[in-house]
C-alpha cells in the first residue's frame, strides 16, 4: 500500500498545465523557501558580529552586499536552478537521488542481494546514449576500485549527517532571530532574561505538534511565506528610495574588492556569516520530489531571488546612513517603528515555516538512510493518508527538541549559532557538487571538461566559505563537526555490519535438497498455516531456517521465504513489486518472495502486507500451473529442479514479476519476447481479469499476460486443474489457520583475529545499537503472538 504513490511517482516528460505549474510554485513557498527567506533576519547581524566594523566610509556594508547578491546568483540561482535540479532521480532530489543515480550508471554501490531483475524495474531507467571514452575510463575506475565505493558511501552520508546537523541548528537559529526584535521594544534588562525562554518555549511547541503532521497546518505556510517575502520587499524598496537610491551600485564586484583589500583577514573570516544568506538553497534539490523543477525554478526567479535581494540592499541603504554600534546592526533597526510589532509577528512564523521544512526534510533522510541500510531501525509514523512522505518519526524528533534547546541555550547569541549552521549548509553544498559532478560524466556522458569546470568554478567559491566556517572552530563550528562524525561513525558502523551479516547468510545457506529431504521419515512435521521466513538472501535456504527446524522438529504446510530488500530508486510501482517464485515441487508448498522498495516508499503495515502476499502467491499459482497447461516448461518436475534460468544452479525455479490489470476483449493468453517491463496497477477484483508477469530468465525477461477466469482450463487438463484448486484450497486454508512470521535474533561478534577497530565496531558498537532501537518485528508491527523468532550468533 503506497500512500499517494501515484502522485509522486510521476513520468518527468509529463507537460503540466500553466495553471499546475503555478499553483505548484505558490505551494512551494511554503515547504521549500521557508529556510532562505528568513536569512535576512540574521545575515548582516552574524557578518558584522565581531570580525568587521561598519565605518563611516560604506565600504564594509556595501562589500557585504556585494557578497550577499553575487553568492546569491552564483549558488541558488545559476549553480541549483539551472544545473543541479535537473540531476534529479524520476522526479526525485537530495543527496541519495544523486547517489542512486550513480549506482545504477556505475557499479559502486555496497547494497547486498542486487539482482538482475532490479534493472528491469521501470523506475530503473536509464539514458544510455554513446558512452564517451572518458566516462567509460572513469567508470571502470570507479567499478574496479573497492575503496572508492567506500568513499562515495562516506561523502554520501557526511552529506547526510550535516543536513541532520542542520536540522537541529536551523530552528534554533531562526527562532532566535525573529524573536531578538523584542530587544527594540524591551530594556537591556528584561529583554536578556526573556528573550531565551521565549524562544525555547516556540521551539518545544514546534517540536510537540510534529505528531499532527504538516498536511493539517500546511496550508498555512505557502501564505505565510509569501506574506513575508512581499513584506520585505516593501521595506526594502522603502530603505532604498527613503535612505540611498545609490545603493544599487555596491551590487558591482569591484566592491567585493575594495571590501576585501580594507578589511584583509577579518574580512575573509566575515565570510561565515555572509554565507547564511544561502542556506536553505539545498531544499530546492531535496524537495523537488514534491513539486516540478518548472514550479521551483518559477518559484525563485521570480519571486524568491528579488524579494531577497530587495531585502538585503535596503538593509544596507538604511545601515550606509546610521554608523551605529555593532550591537545595533540587524535587521529590525531598519524596520520603521509604526509596523515593527506586525513585521514581528510575520518574522516569527515564517521561522516557524522555514524551521518545520528542515525538520520534515531530516524525518525524510533518516527514512532514506534507514530504508538503505545506513541508520539503525527507528519507529517512522506515517502522518497523511493521501500525501506521500509526511513522516515523523518519535525518537528523532524528542532528540531534535533536546538537542535545539541544548544550542539556544548554550550559546545564546547568533554568532556561534551562525557559525555553527554556516559550516553544516557548506559542508552539503561541496557534497552535492562533489556527486553532480559525477553525473555529469556518468549519466550525462559529457565531457570530463565540463564537469571539471563544474566542481572548480562551483567548488572554489564553496571551499572559499567553508574554510571562513571552519576557522571559527572554537566559536561553535565545533557543533556540527562533532555531530557529523558521530553521526558518520553510527551510520558506517551499522552499514558495515549489515552487509558483514548478509555475506555470513550467504555463505552459510543450506541446499534446496536439505529443505526436500525433511518429512515424516525424519521426524519432521508440517503444521497447519503459513509460515513467512524472512532472511536477506534472494536464493538458497537460510541458516535460521535450519536452525529453526534443528530446535523445533515442525514447520508450517506453506512455507515462503521472504525477502525484503532495497534498491536505487526512488519508488517501486505495486505492480512490481513482488518477485515470486517456487522452490522445489509444486507439492511441497514452498515459495519464495521478494519485496523490493525503494528508498522513499512506504512500507506496507502487517495486515495490508499479509493480505497482498498471499494474493500475489494465488496470482503466482494460477499463471505457474496455467502455463504448464499451456506446455511451457513448468516448476512441477518431480526433483523441483529448472534447468533453465537465472536460479537453476540452486536448484530453485525462475522468478516471476507478478502484478495484474483489469482486462476484456483481448486474448487471453500472450507471449512478448523482449518486452520491457511496464507500469501496472493493482487491480484484481474479480477472477475475469488479467495476469500480467514478467519472468526473469537470467538477464533477459519475457512478458507472459493470461486470463485467469475458471473454464480457462479445458477439459483436457482436468487432472491440473484439480492440482491447481487443491493448490488454491491448500494456500486458503493455511491463510485461515493464520501466519507465522519467523525472524532472526541476532548477535554479532568480530571473528578471532579481527583488529581492534573492527571488534570495537562490530563487538561493542552494531551490537550496543541492535539492542537499543526497534527490532525488525517492530519496524514490521509483527503482532508478538505471531512471531517465532530464532536465535541466531554471527561471526564477522
Amino acid at each position: 500500500m503506497d500512500l499517494g504513490c501515484g502522485n509522486c511517482w510521476r513520468d518527468s516528460k509529463r507537460k503540466d498545465s500553466w495553471k499546475t505549474t503555478m499553483l505548484l510554485a505558490y505551494q512551494s513557498l511554503g515547504v521549500v523557501y521557508g529556510d532562505l527567506s528568513i536569512s535576512p533576519l540574521y545575515v548582516y547581524k552574524s557578518t558584522f558580529a565581531e570580525d568587521i566594523h561598519h565605518s563611516e566610509t560604506n565600504e564594509e556594508i556595501f562589500g557585504v552586499l556585494s557578497f550577499v547578491f553575487w553568492t546569491l546568483t552564483l549558488v541558488p540561482l545559476f549553480k541549483y536552478v539551472f544545473v543541479v535540479l535537473r540531476a534529479d532521480d524520476n522526479g526525485e532530489g537530495g543527496t541519495f537521488a544523486l547517489y542512486s543515480l550513480i549506482c545504477r550508471h556505475a557499479k559502486v554501490s555496497l547494497l547486498p542481494n542486487r539482482q538482475v531483475a532490479d534493472e528491469a524495474l521501470s523506475t530503473y531507467k536509464m539514458e544510455q546514449p554513446p558512452h564517451t571514452k572518458n566516462s567509460s575510463r572513469l567508470k571502470s575506475v570507479l567499478e574496479n576500485h573497492k575503496s572508492l565505493h567506500t568513499a562515495l558511501l562516506i561523502l554520501v552520508l557526511l552529506g547526510t549527517c550535516m543536513v541532520i546537523g542542520d536540522g537541529l541548528l536551523t530552528p534554533a537559529i531562526s527562532v532566535f532571530s525573529a524573536v531578538s526584535g523584542l530587544e527594540l521594544s524591551m530594556s537591556k534588562e528584561h529583554h536578556q532574561y526573556a528573550m531565551v525562554p521565549i524562544t525555547c518555549f516556540i521551539l518545544v511547541c514546534l517540536f510537540a505538534l510534529q505528531h499532527y503532521g504538516t498536511h493539517r497546518v500546511g496550508f498555512f505556510f505557502a501564505p505565510i511565506v509569501l506574506v513575508w517575502l512581499l513584506c520585505i520587499s516593501a521595506l526594502g524598496l522603502y530603505n532604498i528610495f527613503y535612505w540611498n537610491p545609490h545603493v544599487y551600485q555596491a551590487l558591482s564586484p569591484t566592491y567585493m574588492i575594495k571590501f576585501l583589500k580594507k578589511t584583509g583577514k577579518g574580512g575573509w573570516m566575515s565570510l561565515g556569516g555572509i554565507l547564511l544568506c544561502i542556506t536553505g538553497s539545498e531544499a530546492m534539490f531535496a524537495d523537488l520530489g514534491h513539486f516540478s523543477y518548472a514550479a521551483i525554478q518559477i518559484a525563485f526567479t521570480f519571486l524568491v531571488y528579488p524579494a531577497l535581494t530587495l531585502a538585503y540592499m535596503g538593509q544596507a541603504a538604511y545601515l550606509s546612513k546610521h554608523h551605529h554600534t555593532i550591537h545595533s546592526i540587524g535587521f529590525y533597526v531598519s524596520v520603521p517603528e509604526s509596523v515593527r510589532w506586525p513585521v514581528l509577528t510575520v518574522a516569527i512564523l515564517a521561522s516557524v515555516v522555514g524551521s518545520q521544512a528542515i525538520i520534515s526534510g531530516t524525518f525524510s533522510i533518516i527514512n532514506q538512510s534507514q530504508s538503505l541500510g545506513c541508520f539503525p531501525r527507528v519507529k517512522v509514523v506515517h502522518t497523511s493518508e493521501k500525501i506521500h512522505g509526511q513522516i515523523y518519526i518519535p525518537e528523532i524528533n524528542w532528540m531534535l527538541m533536546i538537542l535545539c534547546i541544548a544550542v539556544t541555550i548554550g550559546f545564546r547569541d547568533i554568532k556561534h549559532m551562525g557559525n555553527a549552521s554556516g559550516l553544516a549548509v557548506m559542508a552539503v553544498m561541496l557534497v552535492t557538487t562533489c556527486l553532480t559532478s559525477l553525473v555529469i560524466i556518468l549519466c550525462w556522458h559529457k565531457p570530463p571538461l565540463v564537469a571539471l569546470a563544474f566542481l572548480l568554478f562551483f567548488g572554489s567559491i564553496e571551499l572559499l566559505y567553508f574554510s571562513a566556517s571552519l576557522i571559527k572552530f572554537l566559536e561553535g563550528a565545533w557543533l556540527p563537526i562533532l555531530l557529523a562524525l558521530f553521526l558518520v561513525t553510527v551510520m558506517f558502523v551499522w552499514h558495515y555490519a549489515t552487509v558483514k551479516k548478509y555475506e555470513y547468510d550467504l555463505h552459510n545457506k543450506v541446499s534446496l535438497e536439505w529443505l526436500l529431504a525433511l518429512g515424516p521419515s525424519l521426524g519432521i512435521a508440517r503444521v497447519p498455516g503459513i509460515g513467512l521466513v524472512f532472511t536477506d538472501l534472494t536464493s538458497g535456504i537460510p541458516a535460521n531456517f535450519s536452525r529453526f527446524v534443528t530446535n523445533l522438529p515442525a514447520f508450517h504446510r506453506i512455507l515462503v521465504f521472504v525477502c525484503i530488500k532495497s534498491v536505487p530508486v526512488p519508488f517501486v510501482p505495486s505492480a512490481e513489486r513482488y518477485l515470486v517464485g517456487r522452490v522445489g515441487p509444486a507439492a511441497h508448498r514452498s515459495y519464495r518472495c521478494i519485496v523490493r522498495y525503494g528508498y522513499r516508499d512506504v512500507h506496507q503495515d502487517v495486515d495490508s502486507f499479509e493480505s497482498e502476499l498471499v494474493s500475489r502467491l494465488t496470482d503466482f499459482i494460477r499463471y505457474d500451473w496455467h502455463k504448464e497447461a499451456r506446455g511451457g516448461s513448468g516448476a512441477h518436475d518431480q526433483d523441483g529442479v529448472s534447468h533453465s534460468g537465472a536460479s537453476s544452479s540452486s536448484g530453485e525455479c525462475r522468478l516471476a514479476v507478478i502484478g495484474t490489470v483489469s482486462f476484456s476483449g483481448a486474448p487471453a493468453f500472450e507471449i512478448e519476447d523482449s518486452v520491457g517491463p511496464a507500469s501496472v496497477s493493482v487491480d484484481f477484483p474479480t477472477v475475469d481479469s488479467m495476469a500480467d508477469v514478467i519472468e526473469v530468465v537470467g538477464p533477459t525477461e519475457r512478458r507472459v499476460r493470461f486470463e485467469v477466469g475458471p473454464t480457462e482450463m479445458g477439459s483436457s487438463a482436468a487432472e491440473m486443474e484439480f492440482m491447481l484448486r487443491e493448490e488454491l484450497q491448500d494456500l486458503h486454508e493455511a491463510q485461515q489457520a493464520g501466519t507465522a512470521f519467523i525472524m532472526g535474533h541476532s548477535h554479532v561478534r568480530a571473528k578471532q583475529g579481527s583488529s581492534v577497530m573492527k571488534r570495537l565496531a562490530i563487538n561493542l558498537g552494531y551490537n550496543f545499537l541492535g539492542r537499543n532501537c526497534r527490532g525488525a518485528d517492530v519496524s514490521l508491527k509483527v503482532p508478538p503472538a505471531s512471531l517465532l523468532e530464532v536465535g541466531m550468533v554471527y561471526i564477522v
